[in-house]
C-alpha cells in the first residue's frame, strides 16, 4: 500500500515538471507598454495660456466679478492666483491654494444638525495698534464653560507668541440648518461705555470671527471686493443726518452666510467652502411683554424667541436709514438698550474644499502693507548689523 502510494507521487512530480518545462520552451508574449502622452512643447504651451489669458479678459471685460461663489468667479479667481499656486523650487507644479498654505491638513466634514464651533477673534483697526478682547466690547455673554470645553481647539504657534484666547462665538451654527432672525441678547449700555463704542466705531474697528478654520468675509458682487471681518458700525457726516455734529451707528444683526459642498461618492457629510456675514444697523420694536427679558441673557439657549416685531423668522432685517441703531442715550441721559440678533442660511456650492481659501489672496488690500513691512523689517536689520559691526571694528 505505502509502495503504490509514493509511485503515485513520483508519478504526479514527474508530470508536473514536464509541464513546466514546455511552458519554459515557449516563447514569451511581448509586454504591451502603455505609451506615453506626448509632451506638450513651448510653443503650444504658449498658445494654450494666449487663449485662457484672452478668454478671461473677456470675462472681465463683460463685468465678471472675482468674489462671488459661482463657477465662472471661482475660475476667474484661480486665474489670478496661477503663480502663487505652484510648489515646487525648480520644477514648480500645480497645486492647489490650500496645499500651498497649509500642507497636510484634512478637510472636516459635518453631519446633518453638526453643531459647527465659531470662535471670536481680536478686535482691531487699521488707524490704531491697540486691540481689545471681543468680550470686552458690550456683547453677548460667552458660552458656558462645558460648551467651551467640547469644542476647545489647539492654538496655533502665533496665537501661542501673541498670547491670544481661542474664545468660543455667542452663535450657533448647526450643519445645513437656516434659521431666521433669532434674538440673541439685551445688553444695556451708557456712560463710558457708550462713548468708548462710539470711539470704537469712529476708529474703524472690525470684528472677526472663524468658522472651521475660515475668517469671516465681507464681500460684495457689484462692487468686487471681499474683506475680512465686519466693522463695529459706521459714522455718519452732519451733511447727511441734518444734526450739529456726526452720529455713531452700532451693527447689531448680522446675517451669516455659509456654503458647503457634498460628494456622496468621495466623502460623507458637507465640507465647509465659504463663511460670510452681512451687518444690519436696526432698532428692534418691541412688539409685547416678552421682550422684557434680563439683561445678558442667552435668549436663544432659554427659548425666548418672541416680542419683537422686527425680528421673526418671515421678518428679515435690512439696513433702512430710518430704522438705524444711534450710539446714542435717552433724551434724560438713561442708558440705551442694545438687542443683538443674528440668522444663518446654508447654501450648497459647486466650489472645491481646496479651492475655498482663493477669494481671500484675490485683491487683498494688505498684500501691499505686508511687502513694506517685510522691506522694513530688512532695512532696520541692515542698519542694526552695521552699527554692530562698526562698533566691533572700533
Amino acid at each position: 500500500m505505502t509502495a503504490a502510494r509514493n509511485l503515485l507521487q513520483a508519478a504526479l512530480l514527474l508530470t508536473v515538471l514536464i509541464s513546466n518545462a514546455a511552458d519554459a520552451g515557449r516563447p514569451k508574449p511581448p509586454k504591451v507598454r502603455a505609451s506615453k502622452p506626448p509632451k506638450t512643447t513651448r510653443k503650444q504651451k504658449k498658445a494654450v495660456a494666449k487663449e485662457k489669458a484672452v478668454k478671461f479678459a473677456n470675462m472681465k471685460a463683460a463685468g465678471q466679478d472675482q468674489v462671488s461663489m459661482t463657477k465662472e468667479a471661482a475660475e476667474l479667481r484661480s486665474y489670478e492666483l496661477r503663480k502663487k499656486k505652484r510648489k515646487g523650487l525648480l520644477k514648480r507644479r500645480e497645486a492647489s491654494l490650500a496645499q500651498v498654505l497649509f500642507p497636510g491638513a484634512s478637510p472636516e466634514e459635518y453631519g446633518e444638525a453638526e453643531p459647527v464651533p465659531a470662535f471670536v477673534d481680536l478686535v482691531e483697526s487699521k488707524k490704531t495698534q491697540l486691540p481689545f478682547e471681543f468680550y470686552d466690547l458690550p456683547t453677548c455673554p460667552e458660552p458656558a464653560e462645558k460648551i467651551q470645553k467640547r469644542f476647545r481647539q489647539r492654538r496655533n504657534l502665533g496665537n501661542r507668541l501673541m498670547g491670544n484666547k481661542l474664545q468660543m462665538a455667542p452663535y450657533n451654527f448647526p450643519a445645513k440648518r437656516s434659521k431666521g432672525c433669532t434674538p440673541l441678547c439685551v445688553v444695556e449700555v451708557g456712560g463710558k461705555k457708550l462713548r468708548w463704542l462710539r470711539k470704537l466705531v469712529d476708529r474703524q474697528y472690525r470684528l472677526h470671527l472663524t468658522l472651521d478654520q475660515l475668517p469671516v468675509l465681507m464681500r460684495s458682487k457689484e462692487l468686487n471686493y471681499a474683506v475680512r471681518g465686519y466693522p463695529v458700525g459706521f459714522k455718519a457726516p452732519p451733511s447727511y443726518t441734518g444734526l450739529k455734529e456726526d452720529e455713531f451707528y452700532l451693527y447689531n444683526h448680522l446675517k451669516f452666510t455659509i456654503t458647503y459642498r457634498e460628494e456622496p461618492e468621495e466623502f460623507e457629510g458637507a465640507r465647509i467652502t465659504g463663511f460670510d456675514v452681512h451687518p444690519v444697523s436696526i432698532t428692534h420694536k418691541v412688539e409685547s411683554d416678552d421682550a422684557k427679558v434680563d439683561l445678558e441673557t442667552n435668549l436663544e439657549a432659554a427659548g425666548r424667541r418672541g416680542g419683537w416685531s422686527t425680528c421673526t423668522d418671515n421678518e428679515s432685517p435690512v439696513n433702512e436709514p430710518e430704522t438705524y441703531l444711534a450710539l446714542r442715550s435717552g433724551s434724560t441721559g438713561e442708558s440705551m438698550k442694545i438687542l443683538y440678533s443674528y440668522e444663518v442660511n446654508w447654501q450648497e456650492s459647486d466650489i472645491p474644499w481646496a479651492d475655498r481659501w482663493d477669494v481671500y489672496l484675490v485683491g487683498s488690500p494688505d498684500d501691499e502693507i505686508h511687502y513694506f513691512a517685510i522691506v522694513n523689517s530688512l532695512m532696520i536689520v541692515v542698519f542694526l548689523t552695521g552699527a554692530v559691526a562698526t562698533i566691533m571694528i572700533r
